[in-house]
């Protein structure tokens, strides 16, 4: 295909008809398809289902340990827990406390915790004039919510396919004392489906912080979300940390949410030894101990890291399709045309879709229009401002992959309309 920059003014006032005659077509099959959320579909739901018949009222509820875990107590997980959640994460158990439901919650309870009693003895932020957090973009929208929240400011760093552009990220961090964290899902990352290379971990790991409390907030959302067989691979930043004598400077989260059930998954923590014992020092205040039943029956249910992948290659099943026929309809009806680039990711839960500079927010606006709902234009960067106006965020899970081959139809057209409006405007 010719590049639409390369057509006419007449050429493109005639697609421009074609198009919006089109779009009218498609608007009356009044569609209701939800692409917003990384959500899994009811068949995933399903094949968590079991996870709910592994312990039953007849069931021994002691861990390995000997604990009954419908008694009060124990902090950081029973031992089977963490051994499973630090498999996931690819570090050790001694490193990890197995905590609620959501790993978004302790990230949330780490930047509160960091605000009110400050980190491993440092000066609690509240009290500090400037906080500043980096922000690889593209990037998730919740963690940019939490810093928000908080009214830490945000840098943008721009995210390549190797990670984080860390030269501007040592740049920040070994010489601003004000930058005291950074977000990161390192594989599969959110939106893009990038996965940091070797390198890149191995840089953040030897990093030389100018702040004390400095911390990397490694998400490891996408850990074992692989959709192919060959999937990527990611270096265990906690044992490079070490290795590079940063051994407290990164927490690690990672979780079951998008592995058993979304609402009812185990979440974890992984640092070191200090940041442990200085986190539980206000977890004995916040808590008695989390669902020790719920750290019971996943592990009964996966039984070890080998269950997770044999389970997680169930998902993949239900996904891969879905990314297919996104990927398939973007190569056969925009490739070379010029007015948008995509990624292809060999797991998680997205795709990142880059539009002509401008052109986003009204892509995202016209596919609403006609019955698709996609996360809003801006999400995926801090205070919600995309600069360039070109990033859309694919969310491929939740919808049947028919369905998910019609919406991406709509979304190509809205693409084409808005990008030969935008060209005729210039």
């Amino acid at each position: 295909m010719n590049a639409l920059k390369d057509l006419s003014r007449e050429e493109l006032i005639k697609m421009k008809d074609e198009l919006e005659a089109a779009f009218e077509a498609a608007k009356a099959k009044e569609l209701k398809l939800d692409m917003s959320r990384g959500k899994p579909s009811v068949a995933q739901y399903d094949l968590g289902a079991d996870l709910l018949d592994t312990i039953t009222s007849a069931s021994s509820f002691t861990a390995e340990n000997g604990l009954d875990c419908r008694n009060y107590g124990v902090l950081d997980g029973i031992p089977e827990a963490k051994k499973l959640m630090a498999d996931i994460m690819g570090t050790d158990p001694s490193h990890v406390l197995v905590a609620g439901n959501s790993s978004l919650n302790l990230m949330y309870d780490s930047v509160s915790r960091s605000f009110t009693h400050g980190v491993l003895g440092n000066t609690p932020w509240y009290k500090l004039d400037k906080i500043k957090f980096l922000c690889p973009v593209p990037g998730y929208d919740r963690h940019f919510a939490i810093t928000e929240h908080f009214g830490i400011e945000m840098i943008n760093i721009p995210l390549n396919e190797d990670g984080p552009d860390m030269d501007l990220v040592e740049k920040y961090v070994n010489s601003d004392e004000t930058v005291k964290g950074i977000w990161c899902v390192p594989k599969y990352s959110n939106p893009c489906g990038y996965t940091y290379s070797k390198e890149t971990v191995e840089r953040f790991a030897a990093l030389k912080p100018a702040a004390k409390d400095f911390r990397i907030y490694w998400d490891n959302a996408y850990a074992v979300h692989d959709l192919y067989d060959e999937g990527d691979e990611l270096a265990d930043i906690i044992s490079l940390c070490e290795k590079a004598g940063n051994p407290d400077m990164v927490y690690e989260f990672s979780s079951t949410s998008k592995i058993s059930l979304a609402g009812s998954g185990i979440a974890a923590l992984a640092t070191s030894e200090a940041n442990l014992a200085d986190i539980k020092k206000s977890l004995t205040i916040q808590t008695i101990g989390y669902d020790k039943i719920n750290q019971l029956r996943h592990v009964k249910c996966y039984k070890n890291i080998e269950g997770i992948k044999a389970h997680m290659k169930k998902h993949a099943a239900f996904l891969r399709p879905k990314f297919e026929a996104v990927l398939k309809t973007f190569e056969a009806n925009l490739d070379g045309l010029g007015i948008g680039s995509w990624t292809t990711p060999k797991g998680g839960y997205f795709i990142s879709f880059t539009t002509m500079d401008g052109c986003a927010k009204e892509i995202v606006a016209k596919c609403k229009e006609a019955g698709v709902t996609l996360t809003g234009a801006g999400a995926t960067f801090p205070y919600k401002k995309d600069p360039k106006d070109n990033n859309i965020r694919i969310a491929p899970s939740f919808p049947s992959p028919e369905d998910m081959a019609k919406a991406a139809d709509l979304f190509v057209l809205c693409v084409k309309l808005v990008s030969v409006n935008h060209l005729l405007s210039l």
